[in-house]
C-alpha cells in the first residue's frame, strides 16, 4: 500500500508555512505580525472543528469503532507533540518580531513600562472606554463555565487583603472585545502601543473599586470549546429550525484547549481548571503573557505603509469596463477573472445588469458565504423587485457563517425571492450563476470561490463567465438538481459531486496512463486547496509510478508522501503561502495532446466528492485555458513563496527549473497589467 499522511497531521505541517513567512527577513515586518495571526487563528479553529471530532470518536466507546478510536489517539497524540513543539518556534517569532518594531519605532510596552504621563493616559482610556464593561465573577460562585464564550480572551484574578496573614479572593472576567491594541500618544518620532490586557492591569483596583482588596494580579487564558454542532433529526424541525438550535448547542461544547500563562500561580491554575472539566485526550498548554494572538491581524501600522507590502490594487479589465452591456460581452465570447488581481466589481456589475436588463427573466445563484453588507444580495432583491424570477441556494451550514446565512435567507424571502436550503445531508459547496434570457443566449458563472466582496479581495479565484450553450444548460441542471435531488438527472459538461464527479476524475487519470504508455503526451498539472480522498491519492500515486509526470500546487491538507517514491517517478508538490490564500482550484490534463482544462469549487477531499454539491468545469475558450495554464505554470515555477509538500513536514524551499524572478503572485499581477496595456492599445 502506498504511504497516507493523515489530513490532521498534514493540516499542522500547512499552518507551519505560515509561521515560517512570519519568520521570513524578506517579509514586511507588519506583514509579519499578520501572519503570527493567521497562524494563531487557524489553530484555534483546528481544535475547535478538527481536533473536537478526533476526541469524539476517541470517547465514542463503541466496540465497532475500536479501531478508529486507536488511530485518533496516535493522531491527537502527535497533534500534541507538533502543537508543543510549534508554540516554541511561534513565541521566539512574536518576540523577534515585537524587538525588530521597536528598532523600527513602533513600541509595543508592558504596564510595568508605562511611565506617569503614559498611565494618565491609561487612566483616562479606561474611564471613558472600558468602565463598566468588566465585571469579575468569583469563581468561588460558579461550578462551571458553561455560559462562557471561547471567543473571548479572560483574565483571572488574585486578588490580596492584607492582615495578620494576608488572604486571597479569585475572580475571573473576560476582556472586552473593544479592540486589542491601544495606540498611546506618540514621542519624539515613535510610536507607543499597549495590549487592551494591559491597560487592564493597569485598571485593577478601579475594577474592584469598593473593595477592601491591596494587591491584584491577573493572568491571561483561554479556552477552546468543540465547535460541532448537535443537530437535531426530528423530522418534524425544518432545516432552519435545525440549524438555529445547532448554533445554540455549539455555544456549550465542551472545552477540550486550554491555553494560559505559564506564570499563573497553582493556586489559581486550580480553580481555573476546576471549572472547565477537561478530559485526558484534551490540551493544556502553557504559554506567554498573551493569549489569542490572532489579534495581531489587526495592529495598528502606525502609519507605517513602509512596513507592508507594496500596494496591488485590482485591476478593471479594459475588455469588460466598457460602455457595452457584459450579458452582450459574454455572448460574444467567454470572459474571465482572476480576483483579487481583477477587480470583483465585474462581477457585481453583471449581477446588476442582470436585475435591471429587461432581457433576463430569471437569475439563479448559490451562495455559501457572504459579505457583512453583500451587494451581491442587494441586486439579487433588487431583481426580484423589478419582476424577474430569482432563486438562491443558500448554504446554512457553512461553518461559523449559519447565523449570518439564515438573516440573509430571511431577507431574501421578504424581498420575494425564491430561497432553497439545498439537499439535507449534503453542503451545497458549488459557486455557480444562472441567467435566464427571454431570447438567445443564455449566461453562466462558474467559480472556484464565493461570491464575497470580502472573499474577494484576499482570496485568489478565477470566475468563468459564459454563453455556451452546453455549459449554461448543465448549470441550470443543477438547480433542478438542488431543488428534486430524488429525480434521475445527467450532466453532459459538468462534473458535478457527488453524482459523477469522482469516476469523471479517476477517468481522466486513467486516460493519461493509457496514453503514456502508448508514447502520447501524457501529464496532470493540478492547482488545489486539498488532497486527501484515499481513491485519488492512489490514483495519483498509480499515474506516477507508471511514468505520468503529476506537478501539483497544493495549500493545505496533502495525504501524500512523495519522500520513498520508486525511482522514476515524477511527482512533485508545491505548497504557496503568500499575501493572498491561494483558493483556485485549476485541473490540467495533457490528454494526448488534446490539452483539457477545467475549473471548479472542490478539492479532491472525501467531503467534496461524496458528501457535497460540487460543480466543476471544462473550459474551452483558448484565450481562457491559456491564462489557466498560465496561473498553474506560475505556481510550478514559484522558487521564492513556494515550499515542498513531500508528507515529511520539513517545507523545505521549492526548487524548478527557470524560477521566477519574484513570487507566482507578485509575477501574476505584473502579467495582468501588461495584458492590460496591451489590450488598451
Amino acid at each position: 500500500m502506498p504511504p497516507y499522511l493523515e489530513r490532521d497531521i498534514s493540516w499542522m505541517y500547512f499552518n507551519r508555512r505560515i509561521l515560517q513567512e512570519a519568520c521570513k527577513d524578506t517579509v514586511p515586518l507588519l506583514e509579519r505580525m499578520s501572519f503570527l495571526g493567521i497562524y494563531s487563528n487557524n489553530l484555534d479553529e483546528f481544535f475547535r472543528v478538527r481536533v473536537a471530532s478526533l476526541n469524539r470518536i476517541i470517547e465514542w466507546g463503541d466496540k465497532s469503532a475500536e479501531k478508529e478510536a486507536k488511530n485518533a489517539k496516535k493522531i491527537v497524540k502527535e497533534i500534541a507533540r507538533l502543537n508543543s513543539c510549534y508554540l516554541n518556534d511561534y513565541e521566539a517569532a512574536v518576540e523577534t518580531v515585537y524587538k525588530e518594531l521597536a528598532d523600527n519605532g513602533i513600541h509595543l510596552i508592558s504596564d510595568t513600562e508605562a511611565d506617569a504621563g503614559q498611565l494618565a493616559f491609561i487612566r483616562s482610556y479606561y474611564r471613558n472606554n472600558l468602565d463598566g464593561l468588566i465585571v469579575p465573577i468569583w469563581f468561588s460562585a460558579v461550578k462551571r463555565l458553561d455560559y462562557e464564550s471561547d471567543e473571548n480572551i479572560y483574565f483571572a484574578v488574585k486578588a490580596g487583603k492584607e492582615g495578620e496573614k494576608k488572604k486571597y479572593d479569585y475572580a475571573y472576567f473576560a476582556i472586552p472585545v473593544k479592540g486589542r491594541f491601544v495606540r498611546l500618544p506618540d514621542r519624539n518620532g515613535e510610536s507607543y502601543i499597549m495590549y487592551i490586557d494591559n491597560i487592564i492591569r493597569c485598571s485593577l483596583d478601579e475594577i474592584f473599586i469598593g473593595t477592601d482588596y491591596t494587591s491584584f494580579e491577573a493572568y491571561a487564558f483561554k479556552f477552546t470549546r468543540d465547535s460541532e454542532m448537535e443537530i437535531d433529526n426530528d423530522r418534524r424541525s425544518g432545516i432552519l429550525q435545525k440549524i438555529s438550535k445547532g448554533i445554540k448547542s455549539r455555544k456549550k461544547g465542551e472545552p477540550l484547549r486550554f491555553v494560559y500563562d505559564e506564570k499563573m500561580p497553582p493556586d489559581l491554575l486550580k480553580r481555573v481548571l476546576s471549572k472547565l472539566d477537561l478530559e485526558n485526550n484534551d490540551t493544556i498548554l502553557k504559554g506567554g503573557r498573551y493569549q489569542n494572538h490572532k489579534d495581531l491581524m489587526q495592529f495598528p501600522d502606525c502609519g507605517r505603509k513602509d512596513l507592508k507590502f507594496n500596494p496591488m490594487p485590482p485591476i478593471m479589465r479594459a475588455s469588460l469596463d466598457v460602455r457595452r452591456s457584459l450579458l452582450d460581452l459574454i455572448r460574444e465570447s467567454d470572459r474571465f477573472l482572476h480576483v483579487p488581481y481583477h477587480s470583483f466589481s465585474h462581477f457585481l456589475r453583471l449581477l446588476h445588469e442582470a436585475a435591471t436588463d429587461r432581457r433576463v427573466k430569471s437569475i439563479k445563484i448559490s451562495l455559501y458565504r457572504l459579505a457583512k453588507d453583500s451587494r451581491v444580495v442587494k441586486s439579487l432583491i433588487a431583481a426580484a423587485r423589478n419582476g424577474k424570477k430569482v432563486t438562491v441556494v443558500i448554504e446554512l451550514l457553512a461553518r461559523f457563517d449559519e447565523e449570518s446565512n439564515i438573516v440573509w435567507s430571511q431577507k431574501l424571502q421578504d424581498a420575494g425571492v425564491k430561497v432553497m436550503y439545498g439537499v439535507e445531508g449534503l453542503k451545497v459547496h458549488s459557486k455557480v450563476v444562472f441567467i435566464g434570457m427571454k431570447q438567445g443566449s443564455d449566461i453562466a458563472c462558474i467559480s472556484t470561490g464565493n461570491f464575497h466582496e470580502g472573499n474577494a479581495r484576499t482570496y485568489t479565484d478565477c470566475i468563468l463567465m459564459t454563453a455556451a450553450r452546453r455549459i449554461t444548460e448543465d448549470v441550470d441542471k443543477v438547480f433542478e438538481f438542488i431543488e428534486k435531488p430524488y429525480l434521475p438527472v445527467s450532466f453532459k459538461e459538468l462534473l458535478v459531486s457527488p453524482n459523477e464527479m469522482k469516476k469523471r476524475f479517476i477517468s481522466l487519470v486513467n486516460a493519461e496512463i493509457r496514453n503514456h504508455l502508448a508514447g502520447k503526451p501524457a501529464y496532470i498539472r493540478m492547482k488545489v486547496n486539498h488532497i486527501t480522498d484515499p481513491i485519488m491519492v492512489r490514483k495519483i500515486y498509480e499515474a506516477a509510478a507508471k511514468g505520468v509526470p503529476v506537478d501539483l500546487i497544493v495549500r493545505g491538507n496533502c495525504s501524500l508522501d512523495t519522500t520513498h517514491l520508486p525511482e522514476g517517478c515524477h511527482l512533485r508538490i508545491n505548497g504557496i503561502i503568500d499575501r493572498y490564500l491561494e483558493h483556485s482550484r485549476i485541473f490540467i490534463f495533457a490528454s494526448g495532446g488534446q490539452e483539457k482544462t477545467f475549473i471548479g469549487s472542490a478539492d479532491w477531499m472525501p467531503r467534496n466528492l461524496d458528501n457535497r454539491i460540487e460543480v466543476v468545469t471544462p473550459v474551452y475558450d483558448p484565450a481562457v485555458k491559456s491564462e489557466m495554464k498560465l496561473i498553474v505554470d506560475y505556481g510550478l515555477k514559484d522558487s521564492v513563496q513556494g515550499r515542498i509538500v513531500d508528507g515529511s513536514g520539513e517545507n523545505r524551499p521549492w526548487t524548478c527549473d527557470s524560477p521566477l524572478p519574484t513570487g507566482s503572485q507578485e509575477a501574476l499581477y505584473n502579467h495582468y497589467l501588461e495584458l492590460e496595456q496591451k489590450e488598451s492599445n
